[in-house]
């Protein structure tokens, strides 16, 4: 089937669950746009409490919702509908941006009741999104923690990171600061359709070499895993990034909760029909019988005979590839300094 909407993960627009009423056309939602558009809001604050024993960060911050990368597999469309939008092309067309983050970060950072603790940028959508290079809202808040000397960790698959480089460098040098770079496959046709506005394999490569050369643990993150479609590149992945300077590897396997489902089967039977039933077996292999899954400690690994075959293979790979580093311990002592007028004196 032809694509509608060239460079867009998504090809539809499902119905957002919280309104009455949603109209469609013959071929789908109409007055679908084709732009992109970017919509402030103005939150009161941007941290995050993250309440997940599968996420390794006590809080995050998201400096945009909804993402422009159009990765198809994505579970943080789930949270546009909340907004007001699908999970669909709204969630990629339709981005809300935070411009007054840093003040916020700024203000909450210098409160008295504010203990220094690891902030990931990106636990829901990527920071480094393609308009982040007009507005860099991430970058200011990366002058706000090195300011306050307090510890952040990036998530991205976004090359952009590296225009930062002066800052993520002064961060490293005060153990502050680690990176997780996302790359799920080096198969270019794969990526293209997978994550069509996302940063080639090759050029996420040089992101993990040129920021393990300046000292920056770089993580590289698997995610997702999709059996039967780059299930079977685990072991190159792992070979390449740790060749690169990777000082820690990751894995999830893909799991298609609320909308992401409707998506992901629209996404399969357009691009590879053939493999479609195939390809939702296996996930539903992993996780009880239901491609979803929801369950704490479970949702991220899955279970079961393919979920376990995902998990040995990383393991091997890992044993083979990866280089054993010494720890890398965010230092939480240096932020309290920055909020003492008197101590800022020593």
């Amino acid at each position: 089937m032809e694509e509608r909407h060239k460079g867009r993960g998504a090809q539809i627009n499902p119905a957002n669950p919280f309104e009455k009423n949603y109209y469609t056309g013959e071929e789908g939602p109409i007055e679908i746009q084709k732009e992109t558009q970017f919509i402030d809001v103005k939150p009161k604050t941007v941290i995050n409490k993250v309440n997940s024993p599968d996420v390794p960060f006590p809080f995050s911050i998201n400096p945009y919702q909804g993402c422009e990368h159009g990765c198809i597999y994505c579970y943080a469309r789930n949270t546009h509908p909340y907004w007001g939008y699908s999970a669909g092309l709204d969630f990629e067309q339709k981005i809300l941006v935070k411009k007054e983050a840093a003040v916020l970060l700024e203000k909450q950072l210098r409160s008295k009741k504010w203990k220094a603790a690891p902030i990931s940028l990106s636990g829901n959508t990527d920071c480094y999104q393609p308009i982040e290079r007009k507005l860099g809202i991430t970058r200011s808040l990366l002058e706000v923690f090195l300011k306050y000397k307090h510890p952040v960790g990036i998530i991205t698959k976004n090359s952009l990171i590296l225009r930062d480089v002066d800052l993520l460098k002064e961060l490293a040098a005060l153990r502050l600061v680690k990176v997780a770079v996302s790359i799920t496959t080096l198969d270019e046709s794969l990526r293209r359709r997978l994550e069509p506005r996302t940063a080639t394999a090759k050029q996420r490569l040089k992101v993990i070499e040129d920021l393990a050369a300046i000292g920056i643990p770089v993580t590289a993150m698997m995610a997702p895993i999709i059996p039967g479609l780059n299930s079977y590149e685990i072991f190159n992945l792992v070979k390449e990034t740790c060749a690169v300077g990777a000082s820690s590897i990751a894995y999830t396997v893909v799991r298609l909760n609320g909308d992401v489902e409707e998506l992901f089967v629209d996404w399969l039977e357009r691009n590879y029909p053939d493999r479609q039933q195939k390809v939702l077996g296996l996930i539903a292999d992993c996780h009880g019988g239901k491609v979803s899954d929801h369950r704490f400690k479970t949702r991220m690994r899955g279970e079961g005979n393919i979920a376990d075959m995902i998990h040995q293979q990383f393991k091997l790979a890992k044993n083979r590839f990866l280089k054993r580093e010494p720890a890398y311990d965010y230092d939480l002592s240096l932020h309290a300094a920055t909020k003492d007028p008197q101590l800022r004196l020593f």
